[in-house]
């Protein structure tokens, strides 16, 4: 539900439909954190730049009542899009949320100065937001009212470097996140090298968030740039990149490297961040997309809002029928003055040398000890000798030893004959076998 009601409020951008608020404002009541904060911010898109009574007592009224910090941040964002553009009408409104004790509120009392103010560059503005940078008791709301200066300066990108420097020094590790976007809105596409020059050293603040703002930052003031325009280019991409492979580095600074390669790469390097249209005019929806990315802080799925703040910077030619005619154009300035970005390449894998295996003094005598008592044994492995097999005797050999058993006995019957009518045993000759009695008794006799 919470994709939804920012999809709702997105689609139904500045309509002030009372339809789809009331459905938002159904969501918003049925008090789940997550669809609440939609459900506010949704609200505020549907109503911008209106300062509907209804819709901000509707909207405070309900964020004094709820017991959800992520509703009231919605509200928050919400009540200070229904006060876009409004100048001192919106006073009484952003009067009363600054007194409040809520710091949520104190924080859309800041986003409202920034949405009412937007690009006038107002100096009562200015000083109301550098005071409560400078004094209030929350960081959260000093953060929101740095950020605010980059929307109310745009139109005088020049200014905000003067302004913001001292703050970019702060004690303060949430003044010095704010004074970093603030550079980047305000600067943003301009290649300002005043706004580079202090957003340098913020890249190696001790503070992971600080870093990351300061990387968001540059992104957003490089945004189509080139090396020919600026030089410090070719540094910070080589900075981006080293971030987002270091594996020591904190996944924070990581997130901040990523969305700043994105956004030198946005539209395929076609697009630049702009809250002014080509005709000078402020650009309501650019607006509305920096303000809620500033956000991302609580909610990174807000950045995709980005997207609403980008504008091309090319040119598609068409004739009668959509087709592309083939024209030619004469420009008198450098190819490298608007030459492309040249698109990253994965790094290259070195192939690893085979490196050989150092051996250990140690190692070498051992194994020349082992070499030589295997030459003194004489054999190098010990071999089993095969066990004998008897052969059975062939049957030309049966048939010899049968025919000299036979011989022999053809020649002992005339003894035994003789030995048995001795012993008075009458026997046939032609049976040796039964001669075997008589002859021991013969022997015996004898």
């Amino acid at each position: 539900k919470h994709g939804g009601c920012l999809g709702l409020g997105l689609a139904a951008m500045t309509s002030r439909n009372s339809e789809i608020y009331e459905q938002l404002k159904d969501n918003l009541f049925q008090d789940d954190a997550v669809i609440g904060e939609a459900a506010g911010l949704g609200m505020g898109l549907v109503m911008i730049g209106s300062l509907d009574s209804t819709a901000l007592s509707d909207m405070i009224s309900y964020a004094h009542e709820t017991q959800h910090e992520k509703i009231l941040r919605g509200l928050a964002l919400g009540i200070a899009l229904v006060c876009y553009g409004h100048l001192e009408a919106a006073d009484p409104t952003i009067d009363s949320l600054a007194a409040d004790k809520d710091p949520v509120l104190r924080m859309s009392a800041m986003y409202s100065v920034g949405m009412a103010y937007a690009g006038t560059g107002n100096n009562r503005a200015i000083r109301r937001l550098l005071h409560v940078a400078v004094s209030d008791v929350n960081d959260d709301v000093r953060r929101a009212a740095v950020i605010s200066l980059g929307f109310i300066l745009f139109n005088s990108a020049e200014q905000c470097p003067n302004v913001v420097s001292l703050l970019a020094e702060s004690y303060n590790s949430h003044v010095r996140y704010g004074a970093a976007l603030a550079l980047g809105i305000c600067c943003a596409g301009t290649g300002m090298k005043e706004a580079l020059t202090i957003l340098e050293p913020m890249i190696n603040d001790p503070v992971n968030y600080v870093r990351q703002g300061a990387l968001l930052a540059s992104a957003m003031v490089l945004v189509q740039q080139n090396d020919h325009l600026c030089p410090k280019l070719k540094h910070f991409k080589e900075l981006f990149s080293k971030t987002m492979s270091d594996k020591h580095e904190d996944v924070m600074v990581k997130f901040g490297a990523i969305l700043a390669q994105g956004i030198l790469r946005a539209g395929g390097s076609n697009c630049t961040i702009s809250m002014r249209t080509h005709y000078g005019h402020t650009n309501v929806p650019a607006v509305v997309g920096l303000l809620v990315f500033t956000h991302t802080w609580f909610w990174f799925p807000l950045a995709h809002f980005l997207c609403l703040s980008f504008q091309p910077t090319f040119l598609i030619g068409l004739n009668k029928d959509l087709n592309m005619p083939n024209m030619q154009f004469k420009s008198s300035a450098r190819p490298s003055t608007y030459a492309i970005v040249p698109v990253l390449e994965p790094p290259k894998e070195k192939e690893k040398e085979k490196v050989s295996t150092a051996i250990l003094s140690t190692t070498a005598k051992k194994q020349a000890k082992t070499k030589g008592t295997a030459n003194v044994s004489g054999s190098a492995m010990e071999v089993d000798t095969p066990a004998k097999v008897e052969k059975k005797p062939s049957s030309s050999k049966i048939d010899e030893k049968k025919e000299k058993s036979t011989d022999c006995d053809s020649a002992l019957i005339p003894l035994l004959g003789f030995f048995s009518t001795l012993a008075g045993v009458s026997t046939s000759i032609a049976d040796p076998e039964t001669l075997a009695v008589p002859l021991v008794l013969a022997c015996f006799l004898a």
